[in-house]
């Protein structure tokens, strides 16, 4: 089992597109959307970065360290200094870190990794195009 990294890299690309466009776009978007889908999408990112970086890890193992990064993302949320909100304060650490936590986002987290890694098995088992 391994894992196609232009693939990945696409799939990484697409995503953030598609993350960065919910939030630039949120008015023109439905609520639901412009609410979760930046947080959704942020998690299966995670696992795209990791399957990129680690192709030949299981899909589970995939899963279970980008749900941890994400959790951890969002604890570190809950401790304020002024050192860390002053970088939170840019919009790349924004992105990245977040700004406060929120119990919603876990919930999008686990939906972000659950979506990434469904694609992630199916591509791992769809028959090689010859």
């Amino acid at each position: 089992m391994s894992r196609s990294r232009p693939t990945y890299i696409a799939l990484l690309v697409v995503t953030i597109a598609a993350g960065l466009a919910s939030r630039d776009w949120d008015a023109a978007l439905p609520a639901f959307i412009s609410l979760y889908a930046g947080d959704t999408l942020w998690a299966s990112m995670v696992v795209w970065l990791l399957a990129i970086v680690w192709p030949r890890a299981s899909t589970a193992r995939l899963a279970s360290v980008a749900l941890a990064i994400a959790v951890a993302d969002e604890l570190s949320q809950l401790y304020h200094a002024e050192w860390i909100d002053g970088i939170r304060a840019t919009r790349l650490a924004a992105l990245v870190l977040g700004q406060g936590f929120l119990w919603s986002d876990l919930v999008c987290y686990a939906a972000g990794v659950s979506l990434a890694a469904g694609v992630d098995w199916w591509l791992l088992r769809r028959p090689a195009i010859q």
